[in-house]
């Protein structure tokens, strides 16, 4: 088996230096089909600029890909008169269900109202206050809720539709009756009516400030109003350090010890490129970089540059060999013979899989441990979010990018906004627009308004290498001109995945247990693909479970797992540095900031995580 180490031939210089000088082996290596590696063929201009425009006015949701689901959908249906008779009988059953409630209402004494035909799902909030409990507002959320059973009922079941078609219509089906959700306008919010007649409208006036606020901040492109007092370096961002490497890609941060003594092997942070790193050094209080200084590691930390027009034909290689394998040796060369803890968040800890793959495959042991936080490595069950990766989307996108270069976070928040319509839409315009109350702007919403873009190739290859084709889990993704199998990883592997994570679906994070052979250490926290791992100690409301399966284990499917993993209330930080702490040497002194190779030029957080 080959030694060569994948990034070896990484310079070792700040210098901006191409691809092409950073890995020679690579481009050299015979290229791989290009069916999966590369972009599709170069399309006629005049339909990438129409597809452009059409991803433009719908968000990039392809009206295509919505009709062909709809015509599944609508002609398995005509064709399943069983199914319509179904159908018939529960629009009959509910008819009756509310006129008996509509009688039970008429009769009923405040102090024993009449029982609801429907009761909404635990976790729907959205009816929950006392005044929808009064007529007539009583009726009108119950009838939404029984619109939404039967649409339900309608759009799931029926034979012969794709299960994406399937999914994709009754999506579309919720999105349309959140829309004509009651809750959301005034005449029909009792709620909102409420504090109308008791601030005499000034809710209202405050709701039309907050709106023409929010339209210039947008037209302008500034942050949300309150983003202004977390400024990255001085407020957020701002544990000490140095960046000790500069790539075209990215900055590598070595943050300053804050111990007499440090763990032998040092810490390696790889972020996603769709988020700017200080996710994970907010706050002092709840900065993950700066609590695992406190706990005697050796911290580095990529800042991935914000792309443009200039990085729009980088790949994924690129972000290996320019990222990942050119921080492994700045390391290497500053804490010299010392083995890594790798850490990946998101995307970033799906590149982190694929370089650990290439490495076990090409025999190069610089791994201590694998850690990845809400990264997925098997893509066949993503969630909802695969409701907008289809060929139809994908081709807008690409079509897009090829404009610009790159895909804005505009472009992207559509999606995202649909998968969480009330939580991110609806509610946030009755809260701010209509009861004139402005949520209160933290950390972690600041961060969130920082956004970034994707460059154009990568992010096709990414959506059709993983989303599409799901290369990495069948052992088709390629590195090197070679593929690369996720079972060559015998390093031990610390995974978390969050509770209600609508990027990366726990049950899907959680396939990385019959994936890899080495040990896996599997926490599921409560809290979301963000928050749930900014969850600092002393955090209140916080839990999580954890089970550790040991190299070679069997393996224990995810409702099994979950029955059976103890649980412990509580931030998950301290689980995570006690695995560390397990995995690693006796405490040494801390290693210099920097070497003559890699000299310490500039104080964290860097230049590339400020670019807009």
């Amino acid at each position: 088996m080959s030694t060569r180490k994948p990034g070896a031939k990484t310079p070792s210089t700040t210098a901006l230096t191409p691809a092409s000088k950073i890995a020679p082996a690579r481009a050299s290596a015979p290229p791989a089909p290009a069916a999966t590696t590369e972009i599709p063929r170069p399309r006629n201009p005049l339909d990438v600029r129409f597809q452009a425009a059409v991803a433009r006015a719908t968000m990039s949701v392809s009206p295509v890909s919505l009709l062909l689901a709809t015509v599944d959908w609508a002609g398995h249906l005509a064709g399943s008169p069983g199914k319509q008779l179904e159908l018939a009988r529960l629009a009959q059953d509910q008819a009756r269900r509310l006129a008996e409630y509509a009688g039970a209402l008429a009769l009923s004494r405040p102090d024993c109202p009449a029982q609801q035909c429907v009761e909404p799902p635990a976790q729907d909030k959205r009816f929950a206050a006392d005044e929808w409990k009064r007529w007539p507002f009583n009726l009108m959320h119950q009838s939404f809720l029984l619109a939404e059973e039967w649409w339900q009922a309608a759009t799931t079941g029926i034979s012969g539709v794709s299960a994406h078609h399937e999914q994709v219509v009754s999506f579309a089906a919720r999105q349309l009756l959140d829309v004509l959700s009651p809750g959301n306008y005034l005449p029909t919010n009792p709620v909102v009516l409420q504090r109308t007649l008791a601030a005499g409208g000034l809710n209202l006036l405050k709701g039309m400030s907050n709106a023409a606020h929010d339209i210039a901040g947008l037209a302008s492109g500034n942050p949300p109003a309150g983003a202004e007092e977390f400024v990255v370096g001085r407020d957020v961002a701002v544990t000490p350090g140095k960046v000790v490497l500069k790539t075209r890609l990215m900055e590598l941060i070595q943050y300053s010890p804050s111990t007499a003594k440090v763990r032998s092997e040092p810490v390696l942070i790889v972020p996603a490129w769709i988020m700017k790193y200080y996710i994970l050094d907010l706050s002092p209080h709840n900065s993950l970089i700066r609590y695992l200084v406190g706990q005697g590691y050796t911290v580095f930390c990529i800042s991935w540059k914000n792309p443009g027009r200039d990085e729009a034909t980088l790949g994924m290689d690129d972000y290996l060999q320019l990222g990942f394998f050119a921080a492994l040796d700045a390391i290497d060369a500053i804490v010299p013979g010392r083995k890594v803890h790798a850490t990946g968040y998101c995307l970033g800890g799906t590149l982190l899989a694929i370089a650990n793959a290439a490495m076990a495959r090409d025999g190069d042991p610089r791994l201590a441990s694998m850690s990845l936080f809400c990264a997925q490595t098997d893509f066949t069950e993503p969630g909802e979010l695969a409701l907008f990766i289809d060929e139809g989307e994908v081709s807008l996108l690409e079509a897009q990018m090829e404009e610009t270069g790159y895909l804005t976070a505009g472009q992207m928040a559509g999606a995202f906004q649909l998968l969480r319509s009330y939580d991110l839409m609806w509610s946030r315009m009755v809260g701010e627009y209509l009861m004139g109350e402005r949520a209160p702007m933290n950390d972690l919403m600041a961060w969130n308004a920082d956004t970034t873009r994707m460059p154009a190739r990568m992010h096709s290859q990414y959506l059709r290498q993983l989303f599409l084709n799901d290369a990495l889990s069948e052992g088709r993704y390629r590195v090197g001109g070679k593929p690369v199998s996720l079972t060559d990883i015998h390093t031990p592997s610390f995974c978390v995945a969050t509770l209600t994570d609508h990027v990366a679906p726990w049950r899907s994070v959680h396939k990385l247990h019959y994936l890899v052979t080495g040990e896996v250490h599997f926490v599921l926290t409560s809290g979301g693909h963000n928050a749930g791992i900014v969850s600092e100690p002393g955090r209140p409301h916080r839990h999580y479970q954890a089970l550790q399966r040991p190299a070679g284990g069997n393996y224990v499917p995810p409702e099994e797992w979950l029955a059976i993993a103890p649980r412990s209330e509580g931030s998950w930080w301290p689980e995570w540095t006690a695995w560390l702490a397990a995995h690693s040497g006796r405490p040494v002194a801390p290693p210099p900031l920097g070497t003559p190779r890699y000299p310490a030029h500039a104080d964290a957080p860097g230049s590339y995580v400020l670019e807009k």
